[in-house]
Order: structure tokens, then C-alpha cells, then sequence
């Protein structure tokens, strides 16, 4: 939980709040609308993009990567076993553990998720200058700074 101290917020400072959690809201339900089309949730999604970044893992690498406890990634795993985005395989090396790896379902998935990205990066901001992509940047940099600051948690990038 934040530790906040209360301070009278500027109207400048309110608007472009205001401004921040609409855009938080139609992109939150945007994604959750186009996972749900490919019939994932966003923490299996975060799954198939570890996998998609590091390749197969094992159960504990993953709740590692993810800051999940090893009971919430058996889980997720069971569940994208189940729908067959991924499999368990043995391990090459260690024969007490087991790899998870994509399908071939699970990798076209995780291809497309990636060409999604692309394509809404392009979306929100190939026509906006190069000054101004920067600017707003660094002002996301900025609200991203505070709140770590004051003791928000950090959480891995999906991206």
C-alpha cells in the first residue's frame, strides 16, 4: 500500500490525472477484451511472454521471472496445459524437472500477441512527433518515479 501525504492537488495536476486514468481504464478493458478472444487471461498471458523472451523454463524459473509463488504458477501452467497454449516436458538435464514449452498453438499465440503489440504501438503513436513522444515519455517516467517512490509495488513489464 502507497503512503501517501495529503496535498492539495492543482486543477493542472487533477486534469491530467483525470487524463491518465481514462487512458488506464480503455486500455485495460481493450486488453482484457482481446485476451479474452484468444482465450487467455492477462496472468497467462504473462506466462506465454516469459516463454516468448526466455524460451522454455521450469516451473520455479517462471515464478521467479513472474514474483508469483510456485502454487499460483502450477496454476497458471495447469491451466495453459489444459487449453494448449503450452506443455510440460522433461528437462534435458535434470530429470526432477520438467520444462514448460510452447505448443504449437501456444507459439503462433504468443507470435501474434507480439504482432498486436507492434501493431497498437503504431496505433497510439507513429504520428506523433518525435518531441512529443519523448516529452510524454518522460512525463510517464516521471508519474512511474513517484509512485515508486511513495511505495508502490513494481511489477515486471508484459511488454
Amino acid at each position: 500500500m502507497m503512503k501517501v501525504t495529503l496535498h492539495m492537488a492543482s486543477s493542472r495536476d487533477r486534469a491530467a490525472l483525470d487524463r491518465l486514468l481514462e487512458l488506464v481504464v480503455v486500455i485495460s478493458h481493450d486488453m482484457a477484451a482481446s485476451l479474452t478472444a484468444l482465450g487467455l487471461t492477462e496472468a497467462r498471458t504473462r506466462v506465454l511472454w516469459e516463454l516468448q523472451l526466455r524460451g522454455p523454463l521450469t516451473q520455479r524459473q517462471l515464478a521467479e521471472a513472474l514474483e508469483v509463488t510456485p502454487r499460483n504458477i502450477t496454476g497458471l501452467v495447469d491451466a495453459l496445459v489444459e487449453t494448449e497454449f503450452v506443455t510440460r516436458e522433461p528437462h534435458p538435464h535434470d530429470r526432477r524437472a520438467t520444462l514448460v514449452t510452447f505448443t504449437s498453438k501456444g507459439a503462433s499465440t504468443a507470435a501474434e500477441l507480439e504482432r498486436g503489440h507492434e501493431e497498437f504501438a503504431h496505433l497510439l503513436f507513429a504520428r506523433v512527433s518525435n518531441s512529443a513522444l519523448a516529452g510524454f515519455v518522460a512525463g510517464i517516467d516521471h508519474a512511474l518515479t513517484r509512485l515508486y517512490e511513495h511505495g508502490a509495488a513494481q511489477s515486471k513489464n508484459v511488454s
